[in-house]
């Protein structure tokens, strides 16, 4: 239920009907009904009443954007059906509820919830389906299958011996210890079985043939597939000097690392974190916010210069200081003892905990035994599909061909995984001609998000409208005066509405981030 500061339901008993008049096209319209938080838009040709809260982490649907039949939300840019309440692209993966409405004598009434839809007719497709990888892409491409109609076998197989967890939350609230145990999970074993998802935890694929249509789990079984999904991520870059393989120092990728970030986090004082990576500084934050004494240690000079630029990356950097994060820049870590960490300058510094967060390389080796194309991870075209029939490839591990660019790009980031996963499971069924969604990443520091939208490898120009300081800016970032990527602080709406125009490829409505917004 979303209620107001005061705990009371927000705007007009909708129930009760408000006049047509009142609504404003696209303009969402907050109010209640029958005890909870309902919105009601004008768009799409119709009106809609739906729940006003995103089912990702309840972000505000009333301050997001609608565009067509859908509303998007304004904290991580998942995106609802206004029909139907269906989630059309994560990190949302439950729909909001939808409610009947009655329209008499110029106004318009909610009548109550709206009965669940039936499941979706039966769909041809392979005779099974095997997804490497139960991470981000994995999963949603699981989900998506189901949520298609795919009724053939479904094999989501995990190294993990968890069932697919919400990764982003491990370097920030869980690890800050703000988020319980509880939120970790994506879905319960019951999520898995209910659909018949043969998830499979703990294992690992050792071996693809591609003649036999066959992989090879580590163990000696084996799975045949139809349609096979590499969504085999990314794995951390590991640290190689002396006492790098202390047992006091982690990386942070799976919830087993957080976890036991969060035992020496809550028996130290002193945390050395290496790299100023964004995985790098949401683990300073969250250590920070626990109480202890954070250093971060990394070889550039400007934090995010290559990502962000200089304006971003002082703000960043000023930001963390504020909360008493001590920098240790155009250094490297030379040894790690129990008790401390020695830099190339020669500076020794006191740790209990070291984090490392110094990059990731995708996980190609399996694509690359099977005689795949790789190049700087698993290369497929605008339909996720790998060089080999009926095989394909999302995630942190693919690199695609974006229309934004002039080659294929790869991602790193959450959402953009889960999007790749849920078009690679409807490519499998015949229904995606081309992925085309825009790159999206939030970064979370203390009370700070960072929102970006497209994607710059280079820029000759970056456009800076707003105070970064004042967390309330807009930077586009522009090259040949083409517009790249836009990032946000403290502007979610104009975020969305960066993202909505790329997809459009509206040059006219890009041209103008960064300068008059």
């Amino acid at each position: 239920m979303t209620t107001s500061g005061d705990g009371a339901l927000p705007g007009p008993d909708l129930s009760l009907g408000v006049p047509l008049s009142d609504l404003a096209e696209g303009r969402p319209l907050l109010g209640h009904a029958f005890g909870e938080a309902v919105l009601l838009v004008l768009g799409g040709g119709g009106v809609f009443a739906l729940g006003a809260s995103c089912t990702h982490y309840g972000g505000p649907l009333a301050e997001g954007l609608v565009t067509g039949t859908a509303v998007r939300c304004p904290w991580h840019h998942a995106c609802f059906d206004l029909r139907t309440g269906e989630p059309l692209r994560p990190p949302a993966l439950n729909p909001v509820p939808t409610y009947d409405l009655e329209r008499t004598g110029g106004r318009v009434r909610v009548l109550g919830p709206r009965a669940e839809p039936p499941p979706p007719p039966p769909v041809a497709g392979p005779a099974s389906v095997v997804i490497v990888g139960a991470g981000a892409a994995g999963n949603a491409a699981a989900e998506t299958l189901r949520r298609e109609g795919y009724a053939g076998d479904v094999t989501l197989v995990g190294a993990e011996p968890t069932v697919p967890v919400d990764r982003p939350n491990l370097s920030k609230d869980y690890l800050a210890g703000k988020a319980p145990e509880e939120w970790i999970p994506l879905r319960g074993e019951d999520f898995y079985r209910d659909r018949r998802i043969d998830l499979r935890t703990g294992a690992r694929v050792g071996s693809i043939d591609l003649a036999r249509r066959t992989v090879a789990l580590e163990g000696g079984s084996s799975l045949p597939w139809g349609a096979l999904i590499l969504a085999t991520g990314a794995d951390p870059v590991r640290l190689s000097v002396p006492g790098a393989g202390l047992p006091h120092v982690r990386t942070l990728r799976t919830s087993a690392d957080s976890r036991a970030l969060v035992a020496l986090a809550e028996k130290g004082r002193r945390a050395v974190v290496v790299g100023a990576s964004f995985i790098g500084l949401e683990v300073a934050a969250s250590l920070r916010e626990r109480g202890l004494e954070v250093h971060v240690v990394a070889p550039e000079r400007v934090l995010f210069e290559r990502v962000l630029g200089a304006e971003v990356g002082g703000f960043v950097k000023a930001l963390h200081e504020r909360h008493g994060v001590l920098f240790h820049l155009e250094e490297t870590v030379t040894s790690i003892s129990a008790s401390n960490v020695t830099l190339s300058g020669g500076k020794s510094l006191p740790a209990d905990l070291v984090a490392v967060g110094i990059g990731v390389r995708p996980s190609v080796a399996l694509a690359e035994a099977a005689g795949l194309a790789v190049d700087r991870g698993i290369v497929v075209n605008e339909r996720l599909q790998t060089s080999a029939p009926g095989v394909f490839a999302a995630g942190d591990a693919a690199r695609w061909p974006h229309a934004g660019s002039s080659e294929r790009i790869r991602v790193e980031h959450w959402v953009v995984a889960e999007r790749m996963g849920q078009a690679a499971g409807r490519s499998i069924l015949g229904r995606l001609l081309r992925f085309e969604d825009v790159p999206f990443f939030w970064s979370a520091h203390y009370d700070a998000t960072i929102a970006y939208v497209g994607h710059a490898a280079a820029w000759d120009r970056t456009d800076l409208h707003g105070d970064l300081a004042a967390r309330d800016a807009t930077v586009a970032y522009r090259r040949g005066g083409r517009t790249l990527a836009v990032a946000t602080v403290g502007r979610d709406l104009a975020s969305l509405e960066a993202e909505a125009a790329f997809e459009r490829n509206d040059a006219d409505a890009l041209a103008a981030f960064g300068v008059s917004r």
